[in-house]
């Protein structure tokens, strides 16, 4: 049995902290059984922004009748937008793999593996151990319990990203970001648009005007269904059956010749038989960790996706910044900051939020002031026509701190890193109100958002 000085589980954010630790002279072994690069890379953020680009020209080409500009004999080639995604991403993971076979340290494992006993992992023919193991072993698609609900009759957004042929006509289970994205890049290229969720609105988890307004527009760009579950599925040739009830008993059913089951994510700590080694999850399988990313067992540390703290890869390279720290100096640790942790949604409308929503502030009974800005209020906004987009700003009235910022509309991915940099620096909102904007960029919307609390 080899002994290391650090295992590493995963080689999305956990391939930073390897070659981190690697350079300060530890023996640091790599596990990975699937593509070099994480979910990340091969399944998610790069190769579906890569796609949703093409969705977001599209939409600005539909849209230019309304700046005198006619657009006339547009034609999709879908398999070439496809192959140059995966040209892309299957280019960067293999340059990554060839890198790796080329250094000794540190070693990679390209397996599946298992926890065997107190920190042992078994993986492939070998057995290995250390007294220092990081778990960054993410998620995967969760497929909810529906009869007839099969391998061959549903994708998920996995196999989405590398479909070469365009559906016709598309139904997605959820109403998540994932199915909100989705929908961008296949209904913005032509294919029709069915979403069935359970909730009464997308996008639940934003701030609920945020939520009420994505909805709202959704709704008129696609056909979404709200509040129904799906009972069945069927496939018959290369049609597939859908039937779903609300709870007023109205059945519906629908036709498609591809479903895609967006309905959430699940870790994938149920592979690794952590109970071996002792390390306790939760009761969704996500890996409970300390403020230092450590699990009850020591010398053993998770983050990412498989703590389920935040699901995104921003926060799964801050979070590895800190594993490295406190792995590599036990003596000197630090608590993970996750101030002003951001997020979005790259559909069209954007989104983008930080901090608290408006109903998280109601419920925990936290004093608030607030303001709101439309985006067709200030020049930029009129001059790109955007007549839904808004900035919502939470403020605290004892020290004008920005509790929350929440963003709709174009360019809401890129608007709220001024307002992040506000919130992680602990400053007021009356810095943003003060600071001279360029006149008329589109940043003027967030400026008059802050401006309107004073």
């Amino acid at each position: 049995m080899e002994k290391f000085d650090l295992i590493v589980i995963g080689s999305g954010s956990g391939l930073d902290v390897a070659n981190a630790a690697a350079q300060r002279g530890l023996k640091v072994a790599i596990i990975e059984k699937d593509r070099m690069g994480g979910t990340c890379l091969n399944r998610g953020c790069i190769p579906s922004k890569l796609l949703i680009h093409s969705a977001d020209v599209m939409e600005i080409i539909q849209t230019a009748k309304a700046f005198g500009i006619n657009v006339e004999k547009v034609t999709i080639d879908f398999e070439k937008i496809v192959q140059r995604t995966n040209g892309i991403i299957d280019t960067d993971s293999e340059q990554i793999r060839n890198a790796f076979g080329e250094i000794e340290n540190p070693r990679l494992f390209p397996h599946q593996c298992r926890f065997v006993d107190n920190k042992v992992i078994s993986v492939g023919n070998e057995t290995i151990t250390a007294d220092r193991i990081l778990i960054a072993t993410g998620t995967r698609p969760g497929i909810p319990k529906v009869s007839g609900l099969e391998d061959d009759v549903y994708i998920t957004s996995d196999e989405a990203l590398r479909l070469t042929k365009q559906p016709k006509v598309l139904t997605i289970i959820g109403g998540g970001y994932i199915a909100a994205e989705l929908a961008h890049f296949f209904g913005s290229l032509g294919t029709k648009i069915n979403i069935i969720h359970r909730r009464n609105v997308l996008l639940r988890d934003e701030d609920e005007e945020v939520s009420t307004k994505f909805t709202e527009i959704f709704s008129r760009k696609y056909n979404v269904c709200l509040g129904y579950h799906v009972e069945s599925v069927s496939k018959k040739n290369d049609q597939i059956s859908m039937r779903a009830k609300n709870s007023s008993g109205q059945v519906l059913e629908l036709q498609s010749d591809q479903l895609l089951v967006a309905a959430g994510r699940i870790p994938n700590s149920d592979t690794l038989d952590l109970a071996k080694t002792g390390v306790q999850v939760d009761k969704e399988g996500f890996i409970v960790v300390d403020q230092y990313l450590e699990t009850n067992v020591e010398g053993i540390f998770a983050l990412g996706d498989a703590v389920g703290r935040y699901l995104f890869k921003h926060s799964a390279n801050l979070e590895a910044q800190y594993a490295f720290n406190n792995i590599v100096f036990p003596e000197r640790k630090v608590a993970v900051d996750y101030t002003a942790m951001p997020h979005a949604v790259f559909s069209w409308p954007q989104v983008a939020g930080a901090g608290y929503t408006e109903q998280e502030l109601r419920e925990k009974g936290i004093h608030y002031t607030k303001s709101s800005y439309q985006y067709k209020d200030t020049a930029m906004g009129q001059a790109i026509e955007d007549e839904d987009g808004f900035v919502k700003l939470l403020v605290s009235p004892h020290d004008r701190k920005i509790l929350g910022c929440h963003i709709l509309g174009s360019h809401a991915s890129v608007l709220i890193h001024e307002v992040l940099v506000a919130m992680r620096a602990g400053l007021s909102v009356d810095g943003i109100a003060r600071t001279v904007h360029i006149h008329p960029a589109l940043s003027e919307v967030v400026a008059r958002a802050a401006y309107a609390l004073e």
